[in-house]
This record gives C-alpha cells, sequence and structure tokens, in this order.
C-alpha cells in the first residue's frame, strides 16, 4: 500500500486501485463504488449489523476450530462489533444495484473489518480481508444469510410490536364506542345499521391477523443458508463450523435463527423472502383499508360524512384558511403503496434464480427491509396520531342510521321484501322515515305487526345484535 496526501494505493487479484486516504474500505470495495454509480441507495442500516454479526460470530468459531489464531480471531470480533453498532456506517458507500449475489457488500464489510482489526493488532501483521476475515465463507451464503438475519429482527422487534400498538390501539377504540350506532354500508350505500364499535373491531382484528401472519413466516425466514458457502455443498468450510456459527449468531443476536434444512433449496432460491413480502403487502391492504375508512368518516366536516373526528396536526390547505386534512392516514396509504411496489420488486427478483444463486439479493433486502421500516413506522404513527384521538359524533351517526332506507330490512319477516322494498322506496322518495311511511300505510291497523313490533324492528342499536 502506497499513501498520497489525498488517496493511497491498494490492490486486489485485479491489480492496483487508487482508494481516498481516509477510507477504512479497500480495493474491491473502490472497484463497485466506480463500477455502480447507480441511484445513491446504500444497504439498510439492519443489513450492514447483520453482515457484521455474522463476521463476529464467523471470526470465533474459525478461531474454536483451528482456521485462525485467537488474538486474529479477537480483533476481528471487535472490530466487526464496532460495525454492526454503526460506528463505521459510512465507510459503507456500495450501491444497492450491484453484482446481485451482494459480493461487493461482503467484501465491503470484510475490507472494513479487517481495516478495524488490523489496527488493534502489533504493527506489521496484517489481516485480509478474503483470508481471514471471509475464512469458511462465501458471499454467496453470507450475503443471503445477513438478508434473513436483518429481516427477522426487525419483523420480531419493529414490526410486530408495532402492529400489536396499533391493535391494542383500535381495540380501546372498538370498546369505546360500542354503543354509537351508525349506518352500515355497502357498495358505498346505505346499509342496515353496525356500531362504531364493530367496525373498529374488525380493524383491530385485520392488524392482529396480520401479526399471525408474521409469525407463521418467521421459521421459514429464520433458515440461514450461512455454511453453504459458494453453492450449498460447503466447500471450504471446516466440520461443524455451519451449525456452530449459526448457534453464535442466534446467541449474539437472541433472534431464532436456524440452520437450513437443505442448504441447496436455501442457497438457489430465496422463497420464503417472498414469503414474508408477500405477508407486508397483504398488511399493507389492511391499513390502506383502514386508513380510508377513517378518511371516508371524518370527511366533512359539513359536505361529508362527519361521523367521526380525527385530530387536528396541521393546517391542510396553503390557500384555504381553517382547512384540516387528514395527513396521517394519507401517509400511511403512501407507505401501503410503496410496500406493494417493493413486493412486486421482491416477486420478480426472487424467480431470478438460476441454479445455485439468485442474482437479485440486495435488492431484495432493500425491499423487504424497506418495507419492514415502513410499515413499523407507519403503525405506530397511525396508532399514537390518529386512532388514539378520534372521537365519534354519534348523534349523527344515529341520525344516518335511522334514516337510512335500509332499516326497513327487520319488517321483511312481517310484512314481506316486496312490500318492505315498497316501504324503502316511499321513506326515500318523500324523505320521511321508515316507521312514518309503515303507520301511513296502514299495516298495524291491517294487522300485520303492532306497534311494540315495529318499535323493536326499528331499534337501530337492537339491529346490531340480532
Amino acid at each position: 500500500m502506497t499513501e498520497y496526501e489525498d488517496h493511497r494505493i491498494e490492490h486486489d487479484s485485479m491489480g492496483e486501485v487508487r482508494v481516498p486516504a481516509h477510507a477504512k474500505w479497500r480495493a474491491q470495495t473502490q472497484r463497485a463504488v466506480e463500477n455502480f454509480p447507480v441511484s445513491g441507495q446504500r444497504l439498510e442500516r439492519t443489513h450492514i449489523e447483520a453482515l457484521a454479526r455474522i463476521k463476529a460470530a464467523a471470526a470465533k468459531v474459525n478461531a474454536e476450530l483451528g482456521v485462525i489464531d485467537e488474538d486474529l480471531a479477537r480483533a476481528i470480533e471487535e472490530a466487526a462489533g464496532e460495525v454492526a453498532e454503526g460506528r463505521w456506517d459510512e465507510h459503507f458507500p456500495v450501491d444497492v444495484f450491484q453484482t446481485g449475489s451482494g459480493t461487493s457488500s461482503n467484501m465491503n464489510t470484510n475490507e472494513v473489518v479487517a481495516t478495524l482489526a488490523g489496527e488493534r493488532l502489533p504493527e506489521g501483521r496484517e489481516v485480509h480481508p478474503n483470508d481471514h476475515v471471509n475464512a469458511s465463507q462465501s458471499s454467496n451464503d453470507v450475503f443471503p444469510s445477513s438478508i434473513h438475519i436483518a429481516a427477522t429482527a426487525a419483523v420480531t422487534r419493529d414490526l410486530i410490536p408495532a402492529l400489536e400498538h396499533l391493535a391494542d390501539s383500535l381495540g380501546r377504540k372498538s370498546a369505546e364506542f360500542a354503543d354509537v350506532v351508525k349506518s352500515g354500508r355497502t357498495h358505498l350505500m346505505d346499509a342496515t345499521p353496525v356500531t362504531l364499535g364493530q367496525e373498529f373491531g374488525g380493524y383491530a382484528a385485520q392488524v392482529r391477523h396480520g401479526v399471525e401472519r408474521l409469525h407463521s413466516a418467521l421459521p421459514r425466514l429464520a433458515e440461514l443458508p450461512l455454511g453453504g458457502t459458494a453453492v450449498g455443498t460447503g466447500i471450504n468450510t471446516p466440520p461443524g463450523f455451519s451449525a456452530a456459527v449459526i448457534a453464535e449468531v442466534a446467541r449474539t443476536t437472541g433472534l431464532p435463527l436456524t440452520e437450513a434444512r437443505d442448504h441447496f433449496e436455501a442457497q438457489g432460491a430465496r422463497d420464503a423472502l417472498v414469503e414474508t413480502s408477500g405477508q407486508l403487502r397483504t398488511i399493507a391492504v389492511s391499513l390502506t383499508k383502514i386508513s380510508n375508512d377513517l378518511r371516508w368518516m371524518a370527511s366533512g366536516p359539513r359536505t361529508g360524512l362527519a361521523e367521526i373526528n380525527l385530530p387536528d396536526l396541521q393546517p391542510g390547505s396553503s390557500i384555504m384558511p381553517g382547512k384540516v386534512n387528514p395527513v396521517i392516514p394519507e401517509a400511511v396509504l403512501m407507505v401501503a403503496a410503496q410496500v406493494t411496489g417493493n413486493d412486486t420488486t421482491v416477486a420478480v427478483a426472487g424467480a431470478a434464480g438460476n441454479f445455485e444463486l439468485n442474482v437479485m439479493l440486495p435488492v431484495i433486502g432493500k425491499n423487504l427491509l424497506e418495507s419492514i421500516r415502513l410499515l413499523a413506522n407507519a403503525s405506530r404513527l397511525l396508532a399514537d396520531r390518529t386512532v388514539d384521538g378520534i372521537t365519534a359524533n354519534a348523534e349523527r351517526a344515529r341520525e344516518y342510521a335511522e334514516s337510512s332506507p335500509s332499516v326497513v330490512t327487520p319488517l321483511n319477516k312481517y310484512i314481506g321484501y316486496e312490500e318492505a322494498a315498497k316501504v324503502a322506496k316511499k321513506s326515500l322518495a318523500e324523505r320521511k322515515t321508515i316507521r312514518e311511511v309503515v303507520l301511513e300505510g296502514g299495516y298495524v291497523e291491517r294487522g300485520a305487526l303492532t306497534l311494540g313490533q315495529l318499535d323493536e324492528a326499528l331499534d337501530v342499536l337492537r339491529m346490531t345484535r340480532p
């Protein structure tokens, strides 16, 4: 290595490369920086952490199995620990859109860790990125494993708690609004009454089902191809390395990680990541439905439904004074749209496996981890900044329920479907209540039903609990 004022010369198997003097990375990272000036988007923070956790665990196990000496392993472990903590993120400059195996980012990690580890050892003792930091590994098993680790961590530590938080918030509103009766709507048209509490209970169930879906995918998401090295055979690994290094990563992260049941499936396909992304899309669809319902029910304040009030958070217009918009539900809708698009990318990329390797790993990782992060943040925002502050306009909601022609439905058993339809149409045409039309139509006098039966049939709250 030759030093200059603003750069230094590093070398790899292809020759010499000019590297910025301050950089902890080396030749292969620099080649990737120059080869892939595509998006300016780098790996997610959680992804860098996962790569570093693997390097630390591999160094420890390699020392135990006699592949590298203990002093070298200790230096690598300490350096990788600093990377995992986020202390050197600025030294991970490689674009997401790079070589499909993630080799550039794996080597970026190897080189940064090697440089940091070398600073811990006596002068003159070099730490080699491939021979030492990458010992017993390949980009082909390390990089996909890092995606699985990062996604497992993000789902269990961030997304599931955020969804449970949102479900609890919706559940509290369900109890609060248990007796707020309102018109049901199907096809955006008046239907028989429901309670606002029933609707919010449905929203809470949607979110809890999303948590169940994530739990169902976790056992496969947490399976790691680590130890398969180049093609799944485990070439260049000492006996016992795969199980030991996965156990060490599981110990240090506290995650329920397991070794792949079949290393060839785990190396050649990314089906578990595609499955998880599909669950995220379903959660995004649930949040879309919930957010749109909240927007509809809060529409107004004069010309919309105005059945509920959302918290006022910020001015809604640069030209219309006093206007306030449902900004958090709108933000959630945009997150849901992004997650849906990300899932399409993951599905297309997941289908790009050829023989023993998928060659779109970085973009799978980027989209999957972004979706998890966005959904977790949006779920907490929706709970804390919107749902918790919702109030009901109970009188207006009841007025809608009582004026809806669909409340005629319980009269079917007394006067028949066709007569009930006539009552509903007359009610709508003459802007009268169903009760008024029934009484004017002489149904009570003719003995079709009694006044008591009419009162009971038209009790809108009772209709929500048949």
